[in-house]
């Protein structure tokens, strides 16, 4: 490549074969990352140059083109670069069309953003490109808006998609646009619907990003999409791919000079219409402020620093919290109701007993009246408490509503949590109401400012002392751990079995085996967890076999998050059934868990379903080791 007869034609093809093998036989990081330089450095003001690279590609063989074409995507510093190298290769090259607009895009999620922005930027860099970026953004788009897709593709994938639209939308020209909104239009609807549906918080927050992002670019002067979400860096990533911001290349043999004009070059400008508005904002006509000024002089305020704040003083009998919480218009003593209520529970054991179903219907169908911080987290506490003070028929009442009519799917949810919390505190060793075991599960002392008690600071000494003091031949220095009755044992079938009966019949507006799989997937995570709890009680074989049968019958279900929920099922199975009951109970069944796991590690598109499966794989070898360690 380094010299040429002089005025002679020569054929390059020799040259792209020998680089299409070296690529091809895994040597394309050695050979592209000192060829690809050389081109940027050759092409950057020799036309002839250009044309030798473009015919050095073009000759590559079909088989060896992907390997070649994505070492050039990967080593060019930017699209501008891209296109002096590949020219119109893909308007050309049939299989480089199928490598860039189908193979990077579609079938491959593993390329870094950088690429993307690379690859799409050459696309949209010539008006025989441009094309090709439209056919790839309608690709893009119904790829995106599939619920098979959306399924069965890892969030990895749903992602790197995401991020392709984003940046194929930032591309766009507003006659492009105009052209095809109708087509976007029609791909939002379907695409939105798909990733609300889904059970994973990620790509639902993915969908409501890429949702916002094609609205407004539809709508540029009518309302657009707006949803409510927690904004992370994976968004704030997202977002910023809508903003086109050269890339900072500066060469290395340049002088200092040049180099600080290509800075400044790459720097984004900014629109003349933009620093209008902006060196406008700031003016406002005299007579206004004056006007605002004379009428804020006239305000005298009010003393109010010895106003005091009324405390209203909250019931004191658990009957007459529920009058309160029932029927009393008194907004200010419905929220002191609410906030103590749950001490209230507590302290009073025997009479919530005796309301304690009326108690749990009143706190399951609460609503905030006013804005009361935390009102969630209050109400949800007081359940719990009434739950653990009352376990059996609270229990039965509250699995029973599960799968009644007339309940929103909030609610519904709202009684998985309760059960789980009430599950953990009730097996939980802690006895409520002794502050020494409290004190004792918590060794570090926090001295309270101002406080000068004699015991306080003799007590901080003489930890600090014993923390100092090196001990030989002491022996193992045991902390006792507070202990108590299992309170959770005798009543864990209650929890669990009337969960897992009616799972199957559908409802006339729930169906846990159709549409509301989200709630499927939060009631598989709770019986994974419930039956986790249940280590060491009278139930926990029969408990075992249920939920065993249960996770056979969904094995093979869409939905990532049911499937990752199945898989906890088996573990909590595994840790909490004694090894002797899971070989003599559940054999068979076993065996045929272990042939599904194993298909799990190999065929499932989702990461963590593959992860839980090995770890289920790992534990059922941990047992067989275990019980052929036991002489018989």
């Amino acid at each position: 490549l380094s010299l040429f007869p002089g005025g002679l034609d020569c054929s390059i093809s020799f040259v792209s074969h020998v680089l299409g093998k070296v690529c091809i036989h895994g040597r394309q990081k050695e050979i592209l990352g000192v060829v690809v330089p050389h081109l940027t450095e050759l092409t950057k003001s020799d036309c002839i140059w250009q044309r030798i690279c473009w015919r050095l590609v073009e000759c590559v063989p079909d088989r060896c083109m992907e390997a070649v074409l994505l070492g050039f995507v990967q080593r060019a510093p930017g699209a501008d670069v891209l296109s002096r190298l590949l020219g119109n290769l893909v308007v050309k090259n049939k299989k480089a069309q199928f490598v860039v607009t189908q193979k990077v895009l579609l079938l491959q999620y593993s390329h870094t953003t950088a690429v993307l922005q690379t690859l799409l930027g050459y696309l949209a860099q010539d008006s025989p490109r441009r094309a090709l970026l439209l056919t790839v953004l309608q690709e893009l788009l119904e790829t995106w808006g599939s619920s098979s897709a959306v399924k069965h593709s890892p969030p990895e994938q749903q992602l790197y998609i995401s991020k392709a639209i984003l940046i194929c939308l930032s591309h766009l020209k507003e006659p492009e646009i105009e052209s095809c909104r109708q087509e976007l239009l029609t791909s939002l609807m379907e695409g939105v619907k798909c990733h609300l549906d889904s059970s994973l918080p990620r790509l639902r927050r993915l969908g409501m990003v890429v949702a916002e992002t094609i609205s407004s670019t539809i709508n540029t002067q009518g309302p657009v999409l707006k949803f409510e979400y927690e904004e992370d860096d994976e968004t704030r990533e997202l977002k910023s791919l809508l903003v086109q911001t050269p890339p900072l290349c500066v060469a290395p043999n340049l002088p200092e000079d040049d180099r600080s004009g290509k800075a400044d070059a790459a720097q984004p400008v900014v629109p003349e219409s933009h620093k209008k508005s902006q060196t406008a904002a700031p003016e406002m006509p005299e007579e206004e402020s004056g006007a605002e000024l004379d009428s804020d002089d006239e305000l005298i305020p009010y003393d109010m620093s010895e106003d005091k704040e009324l405390k209203i003083k909250a019931p004191v009998y658990i009957r007459d919290c529920i009058e309160v919480l029932t029927g009393c218009e008194d907004v200010d003593k419905w929220e002191a109701t609410v906030k103590a209520l749950e001490s209230l529970v507590r302290r009073n054991p025997a009479a919530t007993r005796e309301v304690s179903v009326e108690l749990a219907k009143i706190l399951l169908h609460l609503e905030e009246k006013t804005c009361i911080e935390g009102f969630v987290e209050l109400r949800q506490r007081a359940q719990v408490a009434v739950l653990t003070t009352d376990p059996i028929p609270v229990s039965q009442y509250l699995t029973s509503q599960f799968y009644s009519l007339n309940y929103s799917l909030r609610q519904r949810m709202d009684i998985l949590d309760v059960l789980v919390l009430a599950a953990q505190e009730l097996s939980c060793p802690k006895i409520h109401g002794k502050s020494k075991d409290a004190g004792a599960q918590k060794p570090r002392v926090q001295l309270l400012p101002g406080s000068d008690s004699s015991t306080d600071w003799r007590r901080i000494v003489d930890e600090r002392i014993k923390s100092k003091t090196r001990r030989f031949n002491s022996g193992q220095c045991h902390v006792e751990l507070a202990s108590g009755p299992n309170q959770f044992n005798s009543v864990a079938g209650h929890f669990f079995f009337p969960l897992i009966q009616h799972f199957d019949r559908p409802l006339t507006t729930f169906d846990l085996l159709g549409e509301d799989h989200l709630v499927l997937g939060r009631l598989v995570h709770t019986l994974a967890v419930l039956m986790y709890l249940a280590v060491n009680t009278v139930a926990v074989s029969a408990m075992g076999k249920a939920l065993l049968e249960f996770v056979w019958t969904l094995r093979f279900h869409t939905d990532s998050y049911v499937r990752q929920g199945l898989l906890c099922c088996v573990s909590s199975l595994l840790l909490s059934v004694p090894a002797q009951l899971l070989l003599t109970d559940m054999a068979e069944e076993l065996l045929e868990t272990q042939s599904w796991l194993g298909d799990v590690v190999e065929k499932d598109p989702d990461g963590d379903c593959r992860r839980l499966a090995l770890q289920n794989l790992l534990l059922m070898e941990n047992l067989k080791k275990k019980l052929e360690a036991v002489p018989s």
